[in-house]
C-alpha cells in the first residue's frame, strides 16, 4: 500500500496502520518532529521521506527499508531494527542507543555524530558511510571488511577491530583507548599522524611502508 507526498502525524499513522494490515510504502512523506514511539511498522518502506527530530523510540521497525531519507537527529533509542536496511540517507546526529540492529545494513549513509552505545549488533554491517564523531564505544567489528568508513574523530574506545580489513576510510583523530587491532590490515585506511604514544594500539596489525615512515618520522628516524 503506497502513501505518497503526505505530511503525517502520529494520529494519521495510527489510522493508516489500523486500515492496512499489509506493509506500507511511504514515498516522499514528512514525519518531522513527531512522536512515533512504540508503533509497529515492521516491513514498511520509507522512500525519500523526511523524519528530522522524529522519535521512533521502542518502535517495532524490523525489516524496514530507508532509502534516500533525510532524518537528522532522529531517535531510534531501544527500537527493534533487526534486518533493517539504510541506504543513501542522512541520519546525522541520530540516536540508536540500546537499539536492536542485528543483521542490519548501512550503505552510503551519513551518520556524523550518531550514538550507537549499548546496541545489539550481531551481523550489523556498514559500508561507504560517514561516522565522523560518532559514539561507537565497545562496538565489535571483528573479522569484518570495512569499506570506505570515515571514523574521523569518532569515539571508538574499547572497539574490537581484530582481523579487520580496512578498504579506504579514515581513523584520523579517532579515540582508540583500549581498542584492539590484532591481525588487522590497516594499509588502506588513513591513520593521520602516527604518534609513538598511540603506536602500541596497532601492535600485531599490518601497516604500509608510508604509515611506518610517519611513525619513524615521529622518532626522528629518516626513511630512505
Amino acid at each position: 500500500m503506497p502513501i505518497t507526498d503526505q505530511t503525517l502525524n502520529r494520529a494519521d499513522l495510527v489510522a493508516l496502520l489500523d486500515e492496512s494490515p499489509a506493509p506500507i510504502e511511504f514515498e516522499g512523506c514528512v514525519f518531522d518532529g513527531e512522536d512515533l514511539s512504540d508503533l509497529t511498522l515492521r516491513d514498511c518502506t520509507f522512500l525519500r521521506c523526511s523524519a528530522a527530530e522524529t522519535s521512533f523510540r521502542r518502535a517495532k521497525l524490523d525489516n524496514t527499508r530507508w532509502l534516500g531519507c533525510k532524518a537528522r537527529s532522529i531517535d531510534f533509542g531501544a527500537a527493534h531494527l533487526t534486518d533493517a536496511r539504510f541506504k543513501d540517507s542522512d541520519f546525522n546526529n541520530s540516536s540508536w542507543a540500546r537499539a536492536k540492529l542485528a543483521s542490519s545494513m548501512f550503505e552510503g549513509v551519513k551518520l556524523t555524530g550518531a550514538v550507537f552505545t549499548g546496541i545489539s549488533a550481531l551481523g550489523l554491517e556498514f559500508s561507504d558511510s560517514l561516522l565522523v564523531g560518532a559514539d561507537m564505544r565497545g562496538f565489535s567489528f571483528r573479522k569484518q571488511r570495512l569499506v570506505k568508513l570515515d571514523f574521523s574523530g569518532a569515539d571508538l574506545s574499547g572497539c574490537d577491530f581484530r582481523e579487520v580489513v580496512f578498504e579506504g576510510g579514515s581513523l584520523r583523530e579517532a579515540h582508540l583507548v583500549d581498542a584492539r587491532f590484532d591481525g588487522a590490515d590497516l594499509r588502506e585506511v588513513e591513520l593521520g599522524t602516527l604518534k609513538i604514544r598511540t603506536a602500541p594500539i596497532f601492535k600485531r596489525a599490518t601497516i604500509s611502508y608510508a604509515q611506518a615512515a610517519l611513525l619513524a618520522n615521529d622518532l626522528g628516524i629518516l626513511v630512505a
